[in-house]
């Protein structure tokens, strides 16, 4: 879990042969103050955390979903991570130095450390995953940042150092998740074709035990993990990919931890079972909603209709009819608040009579009165896709469809399950518009979300955008070390985004997780929640799972 922030929701059924229940006393949420005090930390039990997606690929470099870094974060470990105040921290490397120029990072490597075949983990590992992310052979979003590096050295078995072609500002934190790996199981191997995509062999907290592709995947605790054996023994990832069906599983005991939904948030989780045996938490995610314009379709090619759509969609009425209240109109890729966010970045406030001005500048007229708009014999109408079993979405997207009709276009909707979705429309470009979010990271760079060159197959550009301006102030941003010029960069990045709008940026939401209360060790900060997942834990009499051999 580390540093990546996971959309919560997981079951477990008694019914699972590797989970044997537990006989627990009733009264158990009562007594939680209590036992927090004078219960100690022990061994145990098994999370049962909700997906509304299955991983598509364990080795992180080659995966573009959520439900992947998710997993591939509990079996793997970086060089670095991010702790509790976010800031930068050792994890791999338990030290490093960057040069007096900014240019080279040495990295210092904990000695022991082993892969879960009992192979020490080493400088030479480091030094195979980053020739493979580079590596033209290696279909990977990910590899921008590690083409920034002029030099690579493995300078003994503990020690790694790069060195930059120019001062690279998101270059320490890029060393935290996907590089890594094994050389001695993957050396020789087309890292496609590799069984480690889907039976990893990590140097994470956790190992892979089952996964039952549409089902579940199945991991248990790494009992010679560097930092310690996990206190839970037992982390089940369910496929459930409808959310109502998930708060049942919760409500039935069967789920553990889940996101909530706004409604079930203030509503539905009011009850004397649900205060008794779950704790709520709320703060702002590090996520926002778009619908994002496949800008290759000649419909959306003219920044005027993208505003047009922008100003027809009224974005607070999603707020308040979607998400009850619960977060802030998004006004670019950037969570308020924060240093790199512009708060003056122009605003699209509804505005029907603005949107169709500007449709009809454009061109765009009804013709035949029949509501919908034309223009050179062709009807202004388009689809949106969503994926399955996100309801804030299908929500959004029904508000929006009425929103636009008010204008004179017409969209239809159509919800794909997520694999299909994702690798059939959105990384072969074969999509109209699209509803979908993305995690916002802890360094302001953007370069693979919006930099021209990011455009091809299975990268994170597939909306196709590109603009020379962004393009150089996204390379001024990443090569410079001064955090104001940095913060003048993103704040001219933002004005231009909302000129654009090759997306119309909806809403960030705030993140509403529940967790069954017998999971203690849980301490909220600027992180979240599961930056320490690692040290969380069940007292012995409160377990209600064994993990069997």
């Amino acid at each position: 879990m580390k540093n990546i922030f996971l959309v919560f929701g997981l079951l477990c059924s008694i019914f699972f042969v590797s989970c044997e229940e537990r006989s627990k006393a009733p009264d158990q949420g009562k007594k939680e103050a209590q036992t927090d005090r004078v219960a100690p930390p022990a061994y145990g039990d098994t999370i049962i955390e909700g997906s509304i997606g299955d991983a598509s690929n364990l080795i992180a470099m080659l995966a573009s979903d959520s439900a992947s870094f998710d997993i591939a974060g509990l079996c793997y470990n970086g060089l670095v991570k991010y702790d509790k105040d976010l800031n930068l921290v050792g994890d791999l490397a338990e030290s490093w130095d960057i040069s007096a120029d900014n240019l080279t990072i040495s990295f210092h490597l904990r000695k022991g450390v082993k892969w879960q075949d009992g192979v020490e983990c080493t400088a030479h590992d480091v030094m195979f995953g980053y020739q493979t992310i580079i590596s033209p052979n290696t279909p990977t979003a990910y590899a921008g940042d590690f083409q920034e590096v002029a030099k690579a050295e493995v300078i003994d078995k503990y020690t790694f150092r790069v060195t930059y072609k120019k001062p690279f500002a998101p270059g320490l934190a890029s060393w935290g998740s996907v590089v890594v790996l094994p050389k001695h199981i993957l050396e020789g191997q087309d890292i496609t074709k590799s069984s480690l995509t889907r039976a990893p062999m990590g140097n994470g907290p956790y190992k892979l035990k089952e996964w039952k592709t549409g089902e579940k995947i199945e991991l248990v605790s790494n009992h010679d993990y560097f930092e310690g054996r996990p206190y839970v023994d037992g982390f089940v990832y369910k496929i459930i990919p409808d959310t109502a069906t998930m708060f049942l599983e919760l409500q039935a005991g069967n789920i553990d931890f889940m996101g909530l939904s706004p409604l079930q948030y203030l509503r539905q989780t009011k009850t004397k079972t649900f205060q008794e045996n779950f704790r709520k938490y709320k703060y702002l995610s590090f996520t926002y909603t778009y619908m994002g314009f496949n800008l290759l379709n000649p419909l959306f090619q003219d920044k005027r209709v993208r505003q047009a759509i922008s100003y027809a969609i009224n974005k607070n009425e999603i707020l308040e009819g979607v998400l009850l209240g619960l977060g802030e109109v998004a006004t670019g890729p950037y969570k308020p608040g924060t240093w790199q966010y512009n708060p003056e970045v122009k605003a699209f406030p509804f505005d029907p009579e603005k949107a169709k001005a500007l449709l009809k500048e454009t061109g765009w007229a009804d013709a035949d009165g029949d509501g919908i708009l034309e223009k050179n014999g062709k009807r202004f109408e388009f689809t949106v896709i969503l994926n399955q079993g996100n309801n804030e979405r299908r929500k959004t997207g029904e508000i929006i469809q009425r929103r636009l009709t008010e204008v004179g276009i017409k969209i239809k909707i159509r919800t794909l399950e997520w694999a299909a979705f994702i690798n059939e429309y959105i990384d072969k470009k074969n999509f109209e518009a699209t509803i979908l979010g993305w995690t916002i990271g802890q360094d302001p760079d953007v370069f693979d979300i919006w930099h021209s060159s990011k455009t091809h197959f299975k990268e994170l550009n597939f909306i196709s955008y590109k603009n020379e301006e962004v393009d150089r102030l996204i390379m001024e941003g990443r090569h410079t070390f001064d955090r104001e010029k940095r913060k003048q960069a993103y704040y001219r990045i933002q004005e231009i985004l909302a000129e654009d709008q090759p997306y119309v940026f909806l809403y960030v939401p705030y993140a509403l997780p529940i967790i069954h209360m017998r999971f203690r060790g849980i301490e909220p900060a600027a992180a979240g929640i599961t930056y320490n997942f690692t040290k969380w834990y069940v007292t012995k009499a409160e377990q209600k799972y064994t993990i069997q051999p």
